[in-house]
């Protein structure tokens, strides 16, 4: 399914029944990623899978893929499929978005599942880096950078024994466009700073992390924790960023069970 949101057509998939799910995937990936967790979660919950801005089927639209265009699409997604309030799970620049949507339509979340994201903005160096990476890959195309990502997404562990979840990951990075990573790199360099957000979240609120995530490592899951009041922190263990795919099994459990608790 698709729906038209400002200059783009944004692609989703909706499985199962009963309270609703909206799962939104990392960067460069697409829905796919939620695939054996969305599979078990939909025997209780209805599951939402948008496919980002510039991601996986959806189109990239004009200029950079901002946090407040993804979010806005993300809402878009929902009023189509009927979901006037959820349980929101973000892996990554998911968590960005969560984020985003709770100060425009904090309504709209009923709880939040944060998964290998952070709550801080990117300081200079890193701003100039996502900049930087956005201009090489429209110069010389995506391979060098997927190749170059793999390492700070994936666990050292997983790498060494899970061949089929780095090619699985590698198949759906692949399956990004430039313009969709230039774009997408250009949105997150300018993302908002979301700490001071947290202190108002006022939903229930569970922080995952993998204990060998190198990209947001437990640090900054912790100010996650210490800042959203009554939230829960679990550290997944050998998982890097990508923990709903290395970890399917755990963070379907996690999910489930934070979920079943609200229903």
């Amino acid at each position: 399914m698709q729906v038209r949101s400002g200059d783009a057509n944004i692609f989703y998939e909706v499985t199962g029944k009963g309270p609703d799910l909206v799962l939104l995937h990392p960067f460069p990936t697409n829905h796919h990623i939620w695939d054996p967790i969305a599979e078990q979660l939909a025997t209780r919950f209805r599951v939402i899978l948008p496919d980002l801005r510039g991601h996986g089927n959806s189109e990239t639209g004009e200029g950079a893929a901002t946090m407040q265009k993804h979010a806005l699409d993300v809402l878009r997604v929902c009023d189509e499929a009927g979901v006037s309030r959820a349980v929101f799970c973000g892996n990554s620049i998911g968590g960005y978005i969560i984020f985003e949507i709770w100060r425009r339509h904090r309504e709209r979340i009923r709880a939040m599942f944060l998964c290998g994201t952070k709550a801080g903005a990117d300081d200079a160096e890193a701003r100039n880096n996502r900049l930087k990476a956005a201009d090489a890959v429209e110069r010389e195309g995506p391979a060098q950078f997927i190749e170059t990502m793999l390492p700070r997404v994936l666990a050292e562990s997983t790498r060494r024994n899970r061949a089929d979840v780095v090619d699985r990951a590698r198949s759906m990075m692949n399956k990004a466009t430039v313009a969709g990573i230039a774009a997408v790199q250009r949105g997150m360099a300018e993302r908002p700073n979301s700490i001071p957000t947290l202190a108002t979240i006022t939903v229930p609120a569970m922080i995952a992390v993998g204990d060998e995530d190198v990209a947001t490592p437990r640090a900054e899951a912790e100010i996650m924790a210490r800042g959203i009041r009554g939230s829960r922190l679990l550290v997944v263990t050998g998982a890097g960023h990508y923990v709903p795919l290395e970890k399917s099994e755990e963070v379907h459990r996690l999910i489930r069970e934070f979920a079943g608790t609200l229903a």
